[in-house]
């Protein structure tokens, strides 16, 4: 049996899920991201485990069920914070983020008869999900994190430690808003969807001139930039979301 482990960060406003604000206040983009958490902690939560452990940045809060074991994420950057988790097993090992809420018990029931490791890749370029037969945290160490190549850099590493690498299918994270309904729909009766069918955008209301047209022509706004995630995951990674101490978005959440 496999120890299930979970990086995430506490759902706090203005700590998560900043990427979704706008067009999300920060209040809504926290109340996805405590929707997501707790989709991903239940699907966990109904996956055969040895052991459940939530890598929590921050506090628990009614979101947690039971029969998880919460420890403080360590300090340094995602790859340490990462290493540190798996650090802590002494057997076969599966880490998720807390940003791929559409996830299920079935793809985390791994086996590790013939195989040393299980790689999930996001389609963001990181990693969802990483499994260990033997936890060593020096296969992670100095992966860059945040990336667009961090999963083929940690998948590499994998590969050129010698490991015998299967590969889950690839998931999409929650960084931006088309993310969301992306996610909500591959999984409509989540909590996740349900929340977000409850958040209306924040859109600034339009200001009326009240001196005339304006004396440099007409307006030239510019939209609000929303380039293409530099994720690299839950753990772009387990995103401290977010197997966010979620895997394999903010740094924390989980494998990126």
């Amino acid at each position: 049996m496999t120890t299930l482990l979970v990086i995430a960060k506490e759902p706090r406003p203005g700590r998560v899920k900043t990427r979704l604000t706008p067009p999300f206040t920060p209040q809504q983009a926290a109340a996805l991201a405590e929707a997501a958490l707790a989709d991903t902690l239940h699907a966990v939560a109904a996956a055969p485990a040895t052991r459940r452990v939530l890598v929590l940045d921050g506090t628990p809060g009614p979101w947690l069920p039971p029969g998880f074991d919460v420890v403080a994420q360590g300090a340094g950057r995602l790859d340490e914070r990462l290493a540190e988790a798996f650090a802590r097993c002494t057997g076969p090992a599966l880490l998720i983020g807390m940003d791929t809420p559409q996830v299920t018990p079935e793809l985390l029931t791994v086996d590790f008869t013939g195989c040393d490791a299980w790689f999930g890749p996001a389609e963001d370029g990181g990693f969802w999900a990483l499994g260990l037969a033997c936890p060593d945290p020096a296969l992670l160490r100095g992966v860059p994190m945040s990336t667009p190549v961090t999963g083929a850099v940690q998948r590499g590493r994998l590969v050129a430690a010698g490991l015998r690498v299967r590969d889950l299918p690839p998931l999409r994270d929650v960084d931006t808003a088309p993310d969301a309904h992306a996610v909500a729909a591959l999984a409509p009766r989540g909590r996740f969807a349900a929340r977000l069918a409850r958040c209306a955008p924040a859109v600034p209301p339009a200001t009326p001139s009240t001196t005339g047209p304006s004396a440099t022509g007409p307006s030239a706004a510019v939209p609000p930039a929303t380039g293409p995630s530099a994720a690299g995951p839950a753990i772009t990674g387990p995103s401290t979301t977010g197997p966010s101490p979620a895997g394999p978005a903010s740094p924390t959440a989980g494998p990126r």
